[in-house]
């Protein structure tokens, strides 16, 4: 059995993993620069080769600085469901600062809170919570 932990290769890795730790809550696991894997001493010496970041509760994702220019994806969503309404919307709005709400945080007609936001970093997220989790 695998388990998924997704890869975001980042313009700014540790910019963006402050962004995720403000926005979700969490703290980073592990970091790795090119100088310390490889002894690299060139312009990559200072650009992060691997960083694991512990998110929202048990959840974990992969971060990297890029090495050659990249475009973040936008078919791709991180998705988050959480047991509790105001934490779940207490995170969409901190992901949607800078970026762009897809569609709104707000009770859907299947019976969830669901909102969809694409941060200033270009990731797209769910961020969700059913009603009959939420203690209010």
């Amino acid at each position: 059995m695998g388990t998924l932990k997704p890869y975001l290769i980042s313009t700014n890795a540790r910019e963006q993993a402050d962004f995720y730790l403000n926005s979700l809550g969490g703290k980073i696991v592990s970091l790795t620069t090119h100088e310390e894997a490889m002894g690299t001493q060139s312009e990559l010496k200072d650009k992060v080769m691997h960083m694991c970041l512990n998110l929202a509760g048990d959840n974990y994702i992969f971060m990297a600085d890029a090495i050659e220019p990249s475009s973040p994806g936008t078919d791709i969503y991180l998705s988050i469901d959480y047991n509790n309404i105001a934490e779940a919307s207490e995170a969409f709005r901190k992901l949607a600062e800078g970026g762009k709400v897809n569609y709104p945080f707000e009770l859907q007609p299947f019976g969830i809170y669901l909102g969809e936001v694409r941060d200033k970093y270009g990731v797209q997220w769910m961020i969700t919570s059913e009603t009959k989790t939420d203690a209010t």
